[in-house]
């Protein structure tokens, strides 16, 4: 463990749940502060865009359930957070020499390929959102199935597959846990400013060609960044777009 449990933060460990995200949002009401509801067994997961999320055994999958101070942009940012967190965690469960970077929107990368993913899904919306479910899933042990991702995907990897270390889901959420508490309280003490910048200090294929889909429009240009809500900045041939919400895809 690289720190301590974070104070006042709730944990629950079941064996077996449709999906941590659902799971979570139902504690909600019953809670008195956040909480992490992690399950060793999901059959229903759920990724962006209602695609199916699959945990076959010995990965990790982990949801929290919190209520955020500043409404929706504030709670949609927390998607942000859980990157940067995945990061540490995944650099102190695998040494020193792993190659890891952030995707945008959500996903994390060792070693190029796909390790973990990230959902955000609330309960209530606009300034009355009442709890905010961050969902984590993460290849521990073993990778779904290359062709269960779509043409052009980035292809999804294991921590055990490129490194060799095994490692276990509750020893994970013990690095997680802490290392997200650290980036939640650096966004609620000083804003964003300081997320997005070192969100884009780990950036994939920041300054480079990418392909960005939403829905039947596609866009081709250099990723430039993100801007101060965390939506994607793409300078194409017909200049400088922004982005809110796209699937990314990358170019060779």
């Amino acid at each position: 463990m690289s720190d301590t449990w974070p104070e006042g933060v709730a944990r629950h460990v079941l064996a077996r749940v449709d999906s941590t995200n659902a799971e979570a949002l139902r504690l909600a009401p019953g809670l008195s502060g956040p909480a992490w509801v992690m399950a060793r067994e999901q059959f229903a997961g759920r990724g962006r865009r209602g695609r199916d999320w699959v945990m076959p055994a010995g990965n990790f999958a982990a949801t929290l359930v919190t209520r955020p101070r500043g409404g929706a942009l504030v709670a949609a940012q927390l998607s942000f957070v859980a990157a940067l967190a995945l990061y540490d965690a995944l650099g102190d469960a695998c040494g020193p020499s792993v190659r890891l970077a952030i995707k945008w929107p959500n996903d994390v990368l060792l070693n190029g390929g796909k390790v973990a993913g990230i959902l955000l899904e609330s309960a209530g919306s606009g300034p009355g959102i009442q709890a905010v479910a961050v969902g984590i899933g993460v290849n521990l042990a073993d990778a779904p199935d290359a062709d269960l991702v779509g043409p052009g995907a980035v292809p999804p990897v294991s921590v055990k597959g490129e490194t060799g270390h095994t490692v276990a889901p509750e020893d994970f959420l013990d690095l997680l846990a802490p290392a997200f508490a650290r980036w939640q309280d650096q966004l609620e003490t000083y804003g964003f400013g300081p997320i997005r910048n070192a969100w884009l200090a780990r950036a994939a294929r920041l300054g480079e060609p990418i392909i960005a889909r939403a829905g039947t429009n596609e866009s081709h240009g250099i990723f430039e960044g993100i801007d101060e809500s965390g939506a994607l900045i793409l300078r194409g041939s017909d200049g400088r777009q922004v982005i809110p919400a796209a699937d990314v895809y990358f170019r060779g």
